[in-house]
Order: C-alpha cells, then structure tokens, then sequence
C-alpha cells in the first residue's frame, strides 16, 4: 500500500469509526439514555463521542457512592467559552447525564443558573476527587452565585435531584 495513502485511508476510518459511535451513543434513543455530554482528555478512544447539539466530548464519569458506582455520560467543558456557556438553554438531559467542568489549577468557584432551563445539583469536586459540596436543586435563571467550599479541581452539574437519587454527599468520590 503506498504510504502517502495509507494514513489518510486510516484517517477516514478512524474518523468513520468515532462519528457512527457518536450517533449511536448520543442518541435519545442510545442505550439507555435520552441524551449525552462531555468532554476529556485521558479516556480510551473507543469511548469518546461528541454532543449533538453542544459538539462537546462525551465521556463516561464514575461516582461512587454508600449505594454503589453510578456511571454517567457527560461533556466536558474545557475551555473558558465552553464553561461560560455551560448547559444554559438546554430544555431537556438524561438521567446518567451530566457536565463536567475540569478547573487547572484547582481554585474556589462559584456558579449560577442565568439562562439554564432546567434545574441542576451542582457538585463541587476538590483535586482529590472527593465531593466538597453539592448545590443541590439550583433554581433555572437564578443569578445567585452557588460557591464551592474550598478549591474546586472540578465541577459537575446533574439534573437537579439526582444527586439525591443515587445518595451522593460531600466525601464521596468522582472520577473522569
């Protein structure tokens, strides 16, 4: 095979490969999930896909609680335009979806719900994975500024509830 041809011809297939993934995973009717989010940088290539309507990176996110590993699919929103706009105008996310907003260097945050549609627990996470504190059921267009308590490595928002739901508290662990 010519070698100017070949990388190009694995190109395409790996790129084939990562867009049928992305269908199939981020669709509302993919296994189990009625939508998806994410974004990471140390996760194997077959379980990367992209948001449908974000084109953000979805990755698998495990939390582990006193009642078991809950995995979630979320995107990660890396770069300060991604984390200003954040999950604002979306009407509707899954169960076992989510967002995760990785921060390098860990430092104190604080959100709000200006232009987000649907409620959401807010979990502030330190650099050693653990839950600092939940800002659980944050009010859709609230301006108030939801902080961490202490610097925050990471942060991921749920459909507001669900942290509850799966008994997620401060101390438990998240990983991405």
């Amino acid at each position: 095979m010519n070698k100017a041809i070949w990388p190009k011809t694995l190109w395409n297939r790996a790129a084939s490969l990562a867009l049928l993934i992305a269908a199939v995973g981020c669709s509302p009717l993919g296994a189990g999930s009625t939508s998806a989010q994410g974004t990471a940088t140390n996760a194997p290539a077959a379980q990367l896909s992209v948001h449908p309507v974000s084109g953000l990176t979805v990755v698998p996110l495990t939390v582990s609680t006193a009642s078991g590993a809950h995995v979630f699919k979320v995107e990660v929103a890396a770069t300060p335009g991604e984390q200003e706009r954040g999950l604002m105008f979306r009407t509707v996310m899954g169960a076992d979806e989510g967002m995760i907003f990785p921060m390098n260097p860990p430092r104190p945050s604080a959100f709000w719900m200006k232009n987000t549609v649907i409620p959401l627990d807010i979990i502030f996470i330190g650099a050693d994975h653990k839950v600092l504190n939940i800002a659980a059921n944050a009010v859709p267009y609230d301006l108030s500024p939801l902080p961490s308590v202490g610097a925050a490595a990471g942060v991921l928002e749920l459909n507001g509830g669900r942290a509850a739901q799966i008994g997620l508290k401060a101390g438990d662990t998240v990983n991405w």
